[in-house]
């Protein structure tokens, strides 16, 4: 369900916005309406959703207009056209007394910079917002303090901001927003002015975060890495305009254009890509409680092949045969599979990163199985699909090849099964 839902909003800059609308919609370029009416199109008809506990990740160098979207989707800055829905609800409308209430009960706001009251305490610090709203002062108390105890800074709580790490007072302005329980939070370069190791530390707070309380966020950064370590989607954006967006396997699989791909060439693929992006479909498997060990042996022999995953009647991976195994079995007269099945085989899920793969492929003799939550088996990671995959060329590989689209497995064929002898 979408939370909030941005149609076709641009923004110009300058004195005759009007004008510059105008030719924006004539066609228009952004550079030919700066040199001819001195407007600078700053946001060009972008439209995207936000469904209700989704991280989004709005990217772009400087000057692609990241900032000044999220400040038109609590208006902070007023759109020169288009509109904001929150939960139905066209923002873009909402008069002055309206728009306060819905800044102080929907949406709270975290900057790049702390913006802390160097005389107050911690604690007040995060009760402003409340104190704005005119909360009794034990109720803001209490309800900041329990914002400082999520960012596990409760302890903090009468300590001066000159007291505090970067970190510190990041977590602060992050306590501050939440202090107000607003229902998403609109995050501009939140983490871009901490070191990298506190970076990566905040990054891994909101994300704990996240799990518990299922806020509604748009995020906003320069940093790719970033983008792909948070979001649920991402936006990108160029020159006002978007680019693409999409998950950020898409993104990285599939990139739009030249500039996607060259804006994500340097990516460490590996840490992003899921096992569900290079699965390969099983060219055959075998049924418990159905085939046997003769029919084992045709097919590994028809298929050229040494081992055989095994299902059971629900496609779930049971384990997996070699063929030395289904020989010993049909030699000693067996025709029971599950005696000599191994259960204990590694699998992935379909959410592991390819990164957290790389070691147990290192090993395996075989393709690494795929499965579900359920346990069915969706597909196999093979050796050199999963290095083609984290190499830097590889989207172009994959787009042509279509070799990395999941497909599930399917049981042995009624033909084969025939096979097995009396």
């Amino acid at each position: 369900m979408s939370k909030i839902q941005v149609q076709d909003v641009t923004k110009i800059f300058g004195k005759r916005p009007a004008k510059g609308l105008a030719l924006l919609r004539e066609g228009k370029s952004r550079a030919h309406i700066l040199e001819h009416t001195r407007q600078l199109v700053a946001v060009d008809r972008v439209s995207f959703e936000a469904r209700q506990g989704e991280v989004v990740v709005i990217i772009g160098l400087s000057g692609s207009g990241k900032s000044t979207l999220l400040r038109c989707i609590n208006r902070l800055v007023e759109p020169t056209a288009g509109a904001v829905l929150v939960d139905g609800v066209e923002v873009t409308r909402l008069s002055q007394t309206e728009l306060r209430h819905f800044r102080q009960k929907k949406t709270g706001m975290v900057f790049q910079h702390f913006a802390l009251f160097p005389h107050f305490s911690v604690l007040r610090n995060t009760a402003y917002g409340l104190e704005l709203m005119g909360t009794p002062v034990k109720e803001r108390e209490e309800m900041a303090l329990l914002a400082l105890d999520r960012v596990n800074l409760a302890d903090w709580a009468g300590a001066m901001p000159g007291q505090l790490s970067g970190g510190m007072k990041q977590r602060v302005g992050l306590a501050r927003a939440l202090a107000l329980d607003p229902e998403i939070l609109l995050m501009d370069e939140a983490f871009s002015a901490l070191d990298p190791l506190t970076r990566s530390e905040m990054q891994q707070e909101l994300l704990r975060l996240q799990h518990s309380l299922h806020k509604t966020i748009i995020f906003i950064t320069h940093d790719l890495d970033e983008a792909l370590s948070l979001g649920d989607r991402i936006i990108l954006l160029r020159d006002g305009v978007i680019v693409q967006q999409g998950t950020a396997e898409d993104i990285l699989s599939s990139p739009a254009d030249d500039y996607v791909s060259s804006f994500v060439s340097h990516v460490d693929r590996s840490k992003v890509l899921t096992a569900s992006s290079v699965l390969s479909r099983p060219v055959v498997t075998a049924t418990l409680g159905v085939d046997g060990p003769r029919t084992l042996l045709r097919k590994m022999h028809h298929y050229n092949i040494s081992f055989i995953f095994v299902l059971d009647e629900q496609y779930r991976l049971a384990g997996l045969i070699t063929e030395g195994d289904a020989l010993r079995l049909k030699v000693q007269g067996g025709r029971d599979i599950s005696s000599i099945l191994n259960r204990e085989i590694p699998r992935a899920n379909m959410d592991d990163t390819l990164l957290s793969l790389t070691g147990i492929m290192a090993t395996l003799a075989y393709p690494l199985p795929v499965v579900d939550r359920a346990g069915v088996l969706r597909g196999l990671i093979h050796r050199g699909g999963l290095l083609e995959a984290i190499s830097p060329d590889s989207a172009d590989s994959m787009d042509s090849q279509g070799a990395h689209s999941p497909d599930t497995a399917t049981p042995a064929s009624s033909d084969d099964r025939k096979e097995e002898e009396s």
